[in-house]
């Protein structure tokens, strides 16, 4: 019994650096493309445990109606990080990534009992009431959705030039 709680109480504090990580990671980038791609999937897969575990498919089908232009522009921006990060691999790491998003949120609402539905069905009245993609994007970035792992969604910055300053005035010198 001891080791099942210090197990559960380790995973607690990893969820909880995770989720710290992820905050401090979303804070020092601002916004970025694949930022908003990972902010809205994350929006969109709650809503989808939301749906399932409350019973509530029809308010669900009606976001993916609405929103579907953006959610298929987000989808696309998170192939193309994860093409960009993970080259041949893409692919499995975009399907393992939306399977521990799922799971992460599913144990979430497990873990909430029965509040679950109480807390999470306003989201649809929320996003229902949104307007545009623009609404929708600032809507996941406000709701802190949570994520299974820290991705890096910051632009890189651009290669500096001062290398190549440094070497020209290492030669006159």
């Amino acid at each position: 019994m001891s080791s099942a709680f210090s197990r559960l109480a380790a995973a607690g504090l990893l969820l909880a650096g995770l989720s710290c990580s992820t905050l401090a990671s979303a804070a020092s980038c601002g916004s970025s493309p694949a930022r908003e791609a990972f902010d809205i999937q994350g929006l969109k897969s709650e809503l989808m445990v939301t749906a399932l575990s409350c019973k509530a498919q029809d308010r669900y089908n009606e976001f993916v109606a609405k929103f579907r232009s953006s959610l298929l522009a987000g989808e696309q921006r998170l192939n193309t990080y994860f093409k960009t990060t993970y080259g041949s691999s893409a692919q499995r790491e975009h399907d393992d990534y939306i399977t521990q998003l799922a799971n992460i949120q599913s144990e979430h609402g497990v873990q909430s009992g029965t509040i679950f539905c109480l807390q999470r069905m306003a989201m649809f009245d929320e996003v229902a009431a949104l307007d545009n993609e623009h609404d929708l994007s600032n809507y996941a970035q406000a709701r802190d959705v949570m994520q299974p792992a820290v991705f890096e969604t910051c632009e890189a910055p651009a290669a500096a030039k001062s290398s190549a300053r440094r070497r020209s005035r290492t030669k006159r010198a």
